[in-house]
């Protein structure tokens, strides 16, 4: 019997998590401080984490923490509290690389599910049915696993295993995340949460005996060559296939993105689930027009379906640059008789042709007639960051609700 997939979100902030939570992500993963694969990220205290908690739990949705680094010996001492800290927190799961995490996560808080991180590189049914017998109520597949793998691990394992799978966002050039690059050139170690991406960098061909004198390797003769830089991962077309795999969780990249980055693709990904599950044994799915349309709205690289199809279908453009047509203006705090309250995130004028995605996926578009400031005054722009306006909207909008606006070429 197919189950319902969960969409999980990222989230690197509260305010992330509860975007993510409201746009309509299932469960969020999150980090302390400390012992996350991402170190750049604000990431949450231990008190955010429990409000962050509180927020999810009421709204039926749950929180995982990531525990996913490996840890010193000199590390290990500040486990056991930092376990139990966020076990009392309400966390309802860790995800963990390093099998003395584990084993201390299983004993300082035993009623907290334990789900094995993507770097631990499962890559077969037998590594995925060791980590179910160490405890793991679930394992983060690689994200070199075509889909006819993942169905083979799938029924290989025991049915209460639960499987889970990236399906959008950034892709790293190495397997799995086991990459010695940054901390061989930048002395920052991607397996502790520290990655500089060298991988994004430009590279040119140095001959030894010709010190400045930079060839370009090929690719491109006005850009370079970007030859580690990979493509973000979609799968929103075959999301579908995804799910018939026997993928129980539907994993969204993105830990260091914003708020807006993670609403928006959510929003897309759930619509995209919802889709496939009004008739799941349908074999011929077709994704919603707007899906596509919402995921171009965020800043990201050219698309590509991963390794799903096997290995020759990860090929990447010879391209480093962004999508980036859309810009973020400002949120929506609360509507009243035909008055939208908002936060400014972004510039814009009277007179510009702006969208506002709601939590629940609809899109309003308008051109305000007018701006009043937080005094009730009539002004041409909203030019200062975070400050306070009204603008006019005859539809209700409901908080949480994101303004965008296209971007002038």
């Amino acid at each position: 019997m197919l189950q319902q997939p969960e969409l999980l979100a990222p989230a690197g902030s509260l305010e992330t998590l509860k975007y993510a939570v409201m746009y309509g992500a299932d469960a969020v993963y999150c980090a302390l401080p400390e012992f996350g694969m991402r170190a750049a990220p604000v990431n949450l205290t231990v008190g955010e984490l429990r409000e962050g908690c509180i927020f999810a739990h009421a709204r039926g949705k749950k929180v995982y923490l990531t525990l996913n680094t490996l840890p010193t010996n000199e590390e290990l001492a500040k486990l056991p509290q930092y376990i139990q800290d966020a076990a009392e927190a309400g966390v309802d799961a860790f995800i963990i690389a390093d099998l003395g995490v584990l084993a201390l996560a299983k004993k300082y808080a035993p009623q907290v599910e334990r789900h094995v991180s993507t770097q631990a590189g499962i890559t077969n049914y037998e590594a995925a049915k060791v980590c179910y017998e160490l405890g793991a109520k679930r394992v983060v597949l690689a994200r070199e696993l075509p889909l006819t793998e993942i169905a083979q691990i799938r029924d290989n394992c025991p049915e209460d295993l639960e499987l889970e799978a990236f399906v959008h966002g950034a892709m790293c050039m190495s397997v799995s995340g086991r990459c010695l690059l940054s901390s061989y050139m930048a002395g920052r170690s991607g397996n502790r949460g520290e990655c500089a991406q060298p991988c994004r960098w430009k590279y040119s061909l140095v001959e030894e005996h010709r010190p400045g004198q930079y060839m370009e390797i090929g690719e491109s003769a006005d850009n370079g060559s970007y030859i580690l830089n990979a493509n973000d991962l979609c799968t929103a077309p075959f999301i579908d296939l995804i799910c018939k795999a026997g993928v129980d969780s539907l994993k969204i990249e993105g830990r260091a993105k914003t708020f807006y980055y993670v609403a928006s693709v959510v929003s897309a990904y759930r619509r995209a689930l919802d889709a496939f599950l009004v008739d799941p044994f349908n074999d011929n799915f077709e994704l919603p027009d707007d899906v596509i349309e919402e995921l171009n709205r965020t800043s990201h690289r050219h698309y590509s379906p991963g390794f799903y199809f096997g290995k020759e279908q990860a090929q990447q453009t010879p391209s480093h640059t962004y999508v980036r047509d859309w810009d973020f203006i400002g949120t929506v705090d609360g509507w009243a008789d035909g008055v939208a309250h908002c936060t400014q995130r972004g510039k814009f004028s009277v007179g510009d042709s702006i969208e506002i995605l709601q939590p629940d996926g609809t899109v309003v578009k308008l051109t305000p007639e007018w701006i009043e400031n937080a005094d009730g005054e009539r002004v041409d722009a909203t030019p200062h960051p975070m400050m306070q306006y009204t603008i006019p909207c005859e539809t209700p909008l409901a908080p949480y609700s994101l303004m965008r606006m296209q971007k002038n070429n």
